[in-house]
């Protein structure tokens, strides 16, 4: 069905979209190649929400020689109106003979209706040519729009032994530069990172991205059950939200007077119910949620069943039993009630170890 030259095309295009790996959100990262004669006349990415789509740039390109060519997208071509127009309106004007796309768009606003209006128009339609990376690139956007939650990565450094902070909360710093700004590249792609307010009285994280070129910060999440976040925390600011599970108002007051917003998400324990702040997030349009927290949260986390990924940076030296672990965790009665993943990859930064691992 997909020929080599399909192959190397949509190559190119996955190329292109992820160009938006840090500043589409809430949007899909999307790229375009027209192709003619099989020469490329044609190409764009969507950078960020509110400017044209990846579809119509190349269009803008390839202008009348996009007649009778093929057009390669790495993700259905949208059929509602947004912040701009349907892509497929531009596509069905341009009148390629073919439109190869990666995947069908998971939003229920198009779902197959772009592909539908396409092949009506006379444009022959093939979707699934290199699927699988082109859903590793929206990861975050097909699980908010399939599930309702964002996708939620939990980055952790540790020592060999599996320890991240010793007995009195230091962890600055187990793993070495080259690990630190990997993980800035993680948090960049991340439409939010969160945390709990013991990690923002241990360390005073700024949790903005530093260490890569980016236009856009993600926003700044803490779970702060009874609103104890210092109001001279680095956190604090314009797109920073605290999540609590009871109203303080004079609390609420101060921390907003520090530019932050504060939201009451109360559970039947008096803490923060993490499921219904996800849906919040999700409401707000994060895709991906980078959780950088101590053991106690990365253990609610787990054992709410609300982590995607780990990304764990391991670094050569050990800590001992004293130290905090990575998850705070009830006993198990067996191994068979485990928490099973599967390993993604494995690479070396500097001297530290990064593992990427799913859960099954």
């Amino acid at each position: 069905m997909f020929t080599p030259d399909d192959y190397r095309h949509m190559a190119y295009a996955l190329e292109l979209a992820a160009r938006g790996l840090y500043t589409t959100t809430p949007n899909p990262r999307v790229g375009c190649v027209i192709v003619k004669n099989n020469k490329v006349v044609g190409e764009g990415w969507h950078e960020k929400a509110g400017a044209a789509h990846a579809e119509p740039i190349a269009l803008e390109l390839a202008r009348k020689k996009a007649t009778d060519a093929t057009v390669y997208v790495t993700l259905e071509p949208c059929a509602h109106h947004g912040r701009t127009p349907p892509c497929v309106d531009a596509l069905i004007k341009a009148k390629p003979a073919r439109v190869v796309a990666a995947m069908r768009d998971p939003n229920p606003k198009t779902a197959g209706k772009g592909f539908d209006q396409l092949r009506a128009a006379g444009i022959q339609v093939d979707v699934g040519l290199m699927e699988m990376e082109a859903r590793e690139l929206n990861i975050g956007f097909i699980a908010r729009m399939t599930r309702g939650t964002p996708w939620v990565r939990m980055k952790i450094a540790a020592s060999l032994d599996g320890r991240t902070a010793l007995a009195n909360g230091q962890s600055q710093w187990i793993t070495g530069d080259a690990a630190r700004r990997d993980g800035h590249a993680w948090r960049a792609r991340a439409c939010a990172v969160l945390t709990g307010v013991g990690t923002v009285k241990d360390d005073n994280p700024q949790l903005t991205v530093r260490d890569v070129g980016t236009t856009r910060q993600p926003m700044r999440v803490v779970v702060d059950s009874r609103m104890q976040t210092p109001l001279t925390a680095h956190v604090l600011g314009p797109g920073t939200l605290i999540a609590a599970a009871g109203a303080d108002v004079p609390r609420s007051v101060a921390l907003r007077a520090k530019g932050a917003e504060v939201v009451v998400l109360p559970n039947h324990d008096g803490k923060v119910e993490l499921p219904a702040l996800l849906q919040e997030l999700a409401r707000r349009g994060c895709n991906e949620i980078h959780v950088e927290a101590g053991y106690k949260l990365n253990g609610s986390l787990l054992a709410e069943g609300l982590v995607d990924e780990l990304l764990i940076y391991m670094a050569p030296c050990i800590l001992g039993d004293t130290a905090k672990g990575m998850f705070h965790l009830p006993p198990l009665a067996s191994l068979g009630d485990r928490l099973n993943l599967k390993i993604t990859d494995i690479r070396q930064f500097g001297d530290d170890i990064r593992v990427l691992a799913r859960f099954n």
